[in-house]
């Protein structure tokens, strides 16, 4: 097998073009049957916001108690913005996700990196410090050998 190629016989680049062809395809397929009920749905069936214009009426804003325990579109985020839409004139919540929290999101984020940066950084000094030891013990023992 030729060097820097895979188990199966695939180049390294190709195994993660096959995995971001992979992911694309996975991607494509879970937004592709929210198109369709977009096209297909009944106002009924379905919120307005999904299949008809809409105009924000209250900004995206954190629930109140109340909200949470009787509003399911609190649920996922825990922030909900009031809507009314254009051709049925139905005022609906729609959950949403606010710039402070996608702001304390960005943080731990980065916060995770640094740390797993950091700990990374010392794994790599204790081996380089490891391998010198290795490099120095054969130098000592080549140089006693003569």
């Amino acid at each position: 097998m030729p060097a820097g190629s895979g188990r199966h016989g695939l180049p390294q680049g190709r195994h993660l073009c096959w995995l971001l062809c992979a992911f694309t395809l996975k991607l494509c397929q879970a937004e592709a049957p929210v198109q369709e009920e977009k096209l297909s749905a009944s106002t009924s069936n379905f919120p307005c916001w999904l299949v008809e214009e809409f105009v924000v009426t209250t900004e995206c804003s954190p629930c109140s108690n109340f909200q949470a325990k009787t509003t399911p579109e609190c649920g996922p985020t825990g922030y909900v913005e009031k809507i009314t839409c254009s051709s049925s004139k139905r005022i609906e919540f729609k959950s949403c996700r606010s710039a402070l929290m996608e702001q304390h999101l960005f943080w731990k984020f980065e916060g995770a990196v640094v740390f797993v940066a950091l700990i990374f950084a010392c794994l790599v000094i204790i081996r380089q410090r490891q391998l010198d030891r290795k490099a120095l013990e054969k130098v000592r023992k080549q140089i006693e050998s003569i």
